[in-house]
């Protein structure tokens, strides 16, 4: 009787050992579940980044607003008889004085 009750107490600390601590553990599987959801927030970004891209290729195919936008926004560019401004943050003046 003790050699049997020997042996299922082994059983048993090997069946815990996996649940706790071996491959498939809890502890692994929470850990997954975290790495999972970090993941998919990261793949809803970028499927987020690659739509914005779309619909700016798209704009720069159709016509010349897109181009032109692009132009305006990214080098500054102005078109004949326009004024340029240029507003700064006194805040963060080169000079440092407010």
């Amino acid at each position: 009787m003790r050699w049997l009750l020997a042996i299922l107490t082994i059983i048993l600390l090997v069946t815990q050992y996996r649940l706790w601590v071996g491959e498939g553990s809890l502890a692994e599987v929470t850990r997954l579940k975290r790495e999972l959801a970090q993941q998919q927030e990261k793949n809803s970004a970028l499927e987020r980044r690659n739509r914005q891209l779309l619909r700016e290729v798209r704009s720069l195919k159709v016509g010349t607003d897109g181009v032109e936008a692009k132009a305006r926004y990214d080098l500054g560019l102005i078109k004949d008889g326009e004024t340029l401004f240029i507003f700064m943050d006194p805040d963060k003046a080169e000079n440092g004085k407010p």
